[in-house]
């Protein structure tokens, strides 16, 4: 019993210093919210692939997301500043951090005034899901 009480406290130790909570996911429906951190592209990535096969552009208003469908439309919004953007899902990511929600492209992060920060809390909202790929 002791030693099972000890690999249980272990275990949430561990992921208590696994870089905090990951965001809860987002349902791919029109007003569906999420709430998290968003963090932009390297202009570095200018020309390569995205999941969609679309050279990723740093002057469209493009952003990335672990699971809604390619072709959503979502607004992404600032929750310190009220700055709002909205941009179409072409990408997967992002993969750093565990809070992190979505990657913009760099237009898109201009519009948010966050190119100096890095990483920003943000309100993520669905608007429109290709009708393809909508879940029903």
């Amino acid at each position: 019993m002791r030693q099972l009480v000890l690999v249980l406290l272990l275990g949430a130790l561990g992921c208590a210093s696994s870089g905090g909570v990951r965001a809860p996911p987002v349902s791919a429906r029109s007003g569906a919210v999420q709430l998290g951190y968003a963090s932009y592209y390297s202009g570095s990535l200018e020309g390569n692939a995205t999941a969609s096969g679309e050279p990723y552009d740093p002057s469209a208003l493009t952003a990335a997301h672990r699971t809604l469908p390619l072709g959503t439309r979502i607004s992404v919004t600032r929750t310190d500043t009220g700055r709002t953007v909205v941009v179409l899902v072409n990408d997967r990511g992002p993969y750093a951090g565990t809070r992190r929600i979505v990657d913009l492209s760099r237009a898109a992060a201009r519009r948010l005034d966050m190119l100096r920060a890095g990483v920003v809390p943000v309100r993520l909202e669905v608007l429109g899901v290709p009708a393809s790929r909508a879940r029903r």
